[in-house]
Parts: structure tokens; C-alpha cells; sequence
């Protein structure tokens, strides 16, 4: 028998009850994190790297 989930009242995908985003710049989803905390609404990357916009192998730069 499979184990039974454990019911958290979270969302799945989600931590601390923030879900999950998507990067502008790669498409890649990325999870809150603790340093993110305050300005969580206005983070739109998953790095610095398609914070700076540098090219990388991601949909966006196909």
C-alpha cells in the first residue's frame, strides 16, 4: 500500500505557503526563499545570471 500524504494546508509547489514562479528571462520555476522575504512580489528571476541578462541555454534565448 502506498503511504499516506500528509496534509500540511499548503499548496503543492509551495514554500511557507508562497507558490512557485516562473523566471522572466528562463521559464524555470523557482521557489521562495528566506532572503526573498520582503520583496517577494517584485522577484521576477531564478539568478543573477538572468538577472544580468547574460545568454544562456533557457527558451528565451532560442
Amino acid at each position: 500500500m502506498a503511504k499516506a500524504q500528509r496534509k500540511t494546508g499548503k499548496q503543492p509547489g509551495s514554500v511557507n505557503g508562497h507558490p512557485d514562479k516562473l523566471c522572466a528571462r528562463c521559464g524555470r520555476p523557482f521557489s521562495w526563499r528566506k532572503k526573498w522575504e520582503r520583496d517577494w512580489e517584485s522577484v521576477r528571476y531564478c539568478s543573477d545570471k538572468c538577472r544580468m541578462g547574460r545568454a544562456s541555454s533557457g527558451p528565451a534565448s532560442a
